[in-house]
């Protein structure tokens, strides 16, 4: 049985990382095995545009650190696992803020929810791209509410419901893995 994990952070007025949610997940079934989340210390203090939902994490400990300790800790505990694959909604984006992590492949659900010939949720008279990339609304909270018929779903911004929603995302896909391709980012 093998492991992905799924990613999200939120940045703060500086671009800076200030939070990040990890789900571990059955490649298989999709399904959560475990998650981490952290705030990060002092970059949390500087605030950001989602500041007030850090702490809206209830069914597991918010646990603040630095962002040194948090990483290593993440870095190994997805070692434990046997994660090489991690998944985000605009992998460049997160990739880009957390080089301690890039030696993973990362795999962008972006690349396929987006599009056209990979998303049959996708309507034949959507605006899109030549490349058949929708030419907007294509966002986690437009994407979440195509694919589940729940047009009042809205996106908290915190970074571990946000990796759960993007998990989600990939469930309603209902693509197996292999479908995705490790992004060159």
């Amino acid at each position: 049985m093998g492991y992905f994990a799924v990613l999200d952070t939120e940045t703060n007025w500086k671009d800076e990382v200030m939070s990040i949610g990890v789900v571990l997940a059955d490649s298989k079934t999709f399904e959560t095995v475990d998650s981490r989340y952290y705030v990060f210390t002092p970059e949390c203090e500087v605030g950001g545009m989602y500041s007030g939902v850090l702490d809206l994490v209830r069914t597991m400990p918010t646990r603040y650190a630095l962002r040194q300790t948090a990483m290593e800790e993440i870095t190994g505990w997805l070692s434990r696992w046997g994660v090489t694959k991690l998944f985000a909604y605009n992998a460049r984006f997160d990739r880009n803020h957390l080089p301690e992590i890039s030696w993973l492949c990362w795999y962008d659900i972006m690349r396929i929810a987006a599009y056209r010939q990979h998303n049959v949720h996708i309507s034949a008279n959507a605006p899109c791209c030549r490349t058949g990339r929708l030419k907007n609304h294509y966002g986690v909270e437009p994407m979440l509410q195509l694919l589940s018929g729940d047009v009042n779903y809205a996106e908290t911004h915190n970074a571990l419901f946000d990796a759960m929603d993007e998990l989600q995302i990939m469930k309603l896909l209902g693509l197996e893995l292999s479908r995705y391709e490790c992004a060159r980012l």
